[in-house]
């Protein structure tokens, strides 16, 4: 899927797909304004960026289109691999490793960029390799442990004891790791 969109915009503009033109409109003048690199207190140059890339192709009646054949299509296909049960999507070692990857990229954001410790689902989503649709459930757990704390606007960052667990799990991690490298 080389013609695959390297972003969600449903999720960057934080809309439903089924979206009105007049919601889109709306949304992203919100955003725009709030994220605008003139905005002192709030603006983020990337992030405006993100957002009117998104504006612009889903306020295109032709670009949203062609969009959304390959934003269905990759729902589809995240849903036909939970649907044929990948057998290790049950695997409580897998999801424990999960959760571990999780905490592991949130602590190097944190140690990394201390001013922007967050990283949003989409973010570890690339970065785990998992669909978004896995990491719900992973997310859900860390938060409700309270070693993830999630902001208003979604996104996640690791809490202290989220650090003591992983320091504390950390090289057990490792291990498990090293023995499914060697198995596959």
């Amino acid at each position: 899927m080389s013609d695959a969109p390297k972003h969600d915009y449903y999720e960057v503009l934080q809309i439903s797909p089924n979206a009105e033109p007049d919601t889109i409109h709306r949304i992203y003048r919100l955003l725009a304004q709030r994220f605008h690199p003139d905005n002192n207190e709030t603006g983020n140059a990337d992030r405006f960026h993100e957002i009117h890339e998104a504006y612009t192709v889903l306020s295109n009646p032709e670009s949203r289109a062609r969009f959304d054949v390959t934003y269905h299509q990759q729902r589809q296909d995240r849903w036909r691999l939970i649907s044929t049960g990948a057998k290790s999507e049950n695997d409580f070692e897998l999801e424990q490793n999960a959760r571990l990857t999780v905490l592991e990229a949130l602590y190097t954001r944190r140690r990394m960029e201390p001013e922007s410790p967050t990283l949003l689902t989409s973010e570890l989503e690339s970065l785990s390799g998992r669909p978004r649709e896995h990491l719900e459930f992973t997310i859900w757990y860390l938060v409700q442990r309270k070693w993830v704390s999630k902001d208003d606007r979604s996104r996640l960052q690791i809490s202290a004891d989220g650090v003591d667990y992983l320091e504390a799990n950390y090289r057990e991690n490792i291990s498990q790791r090293r023995l499914q490298a060697r198995n596959e």
